[in-house]
């Protein structure tokens, strides 16, 4: 009895890692069979599928989770790198992204939820309501074509370093001392975590978006972090079955993100005390900004490309 009583959770946080450890084994199996089933089906039919996690592809999974561990994000870090070397195709790009870092996102969870106090009430709502949005998003943003996706992806991009800038600069407030909320604040809270769910599955992440709506509620930015983290951990797994099913992600690129994703989560826990973290950020801003902008410029003249065989036809 006492063996079994080890794993029997005792409180809302108990539940949580339980449920998330079932997330988890969902996420590998859905992973490896849809990984099988496109490798099967490219060699019926004769095509090759690019499924290696190269160097290349580690290293940029180990680098974003650094970061993303210090609450910078992954995504627009991701996306930059991604598109600077043309690594993947920007159609296949939400796909990557949340199939690609579900690993390292987890793995923070276990990691925060257990360091950073936060009421568990607000913390399992918000979970619960980014999940929801991320179903939603997934399904809508997997069959979008490529000029969409890259209009959707940098304007979000844009909108996300405006956060982090105001942020910054101290624009924005720097939040209470609150672990939770009640009442009307935690329906905004619930709201606006289901919105950033879905936009999750469009490319932007979550991170920056969520500290700063937990901060305008009053709550201390610290105890954001476990709700950051556990949404994304928890969204992350819906969102990538849905990606993996309609086969709307890089195989290789993903795999890569992660193989590099847990070493680095546990390597930034140890280093978190010896970066300069504002100067970094101050560089995330401009990065994104350029991403964002050269992301647009692609999509506009695409489409003007396009436009006269579209008349034509």
């Amino acid at each position: 009895m006492q063996i079994v009583d080890m794993f029997i959770p005792r409180d809302a946080k108990g539940v949580l890692f339980l449920a998330l450890a079932v997330f988890t084994l969902v996420y590998l199996v859905v992973l490896a069979r849809g990984v099988a089933a496109i490798r099967r089906n490219a060699a019926r039919a004769g095509k090759h599928v690019d499924a290696t996690p190269t160097p290349a592809r580690i290293a940029v999974g180990a680098i974003t989770n650094f970061f993303d561990t210090l609450g910078i994000g992954s995504f627009a870090t991701t996306t930059s790198i991604f598109r600077f070397f043309r690594m993947v195709p920007d159609e296949t790009l939400p796909g990557t992204l949340n199939v690609g870092h579900t690993l390292g996102a987890i793995t923070q969870t276990f990691i925060f939820t257990r360091l950073v106090p936060v009421e568990s009430t607000t913390l399992v709502s918000m979970i619960v309501a980014a999940v929801a949005g991320s179903w939603l998003g997934a399904g809508v943003v997997a069959g979008w074509p490529r000029g969409r996706i890259q209009w959707g992806m940098g304007l979000c991009l844009l909108g996300a370093a405006t956060l982090m800038f105001l942020s910054q600069t101290g624009l924005l407030p720097g939040g209470g001392t609150a672990l939770g909320v009640t009442g009307g604040k935690l329906g905004i809270a619930v709201v606006g975590n289901f919105v950033l769910g879905a936009l999750m599955t469009l490319g932007i992440g979550l991170y920056a978006p969520c500290l700063i709506l937990v901060s305008l509620l009053g709550m201390d930015p610290i105890a954001g972090f476990p709700i950051m983290m556990g949404s994304c951990a928890f969204l992350m797994p819906v969102s990538s079955a849905r990606f993996i099913q309609k086969r709307a992600f890089h195989v290789g690129a993903s795999l890569g993100l992660v193989i590099g994703s847990i070493p680095a989560v546990i390597l930034a826990v140890v280093w978190v005390t010896s970066l300069p973290l504002p100067a970094v950020r101050w560089l995330v801003i401009v990065v994104v900004v350029y991403t964002a902008t050269n992301m647009l410029l692609t999509a506009r003249r695409e489409r003007r490309a396009f436009a006269p065989a579209a008349m034509v036809e």
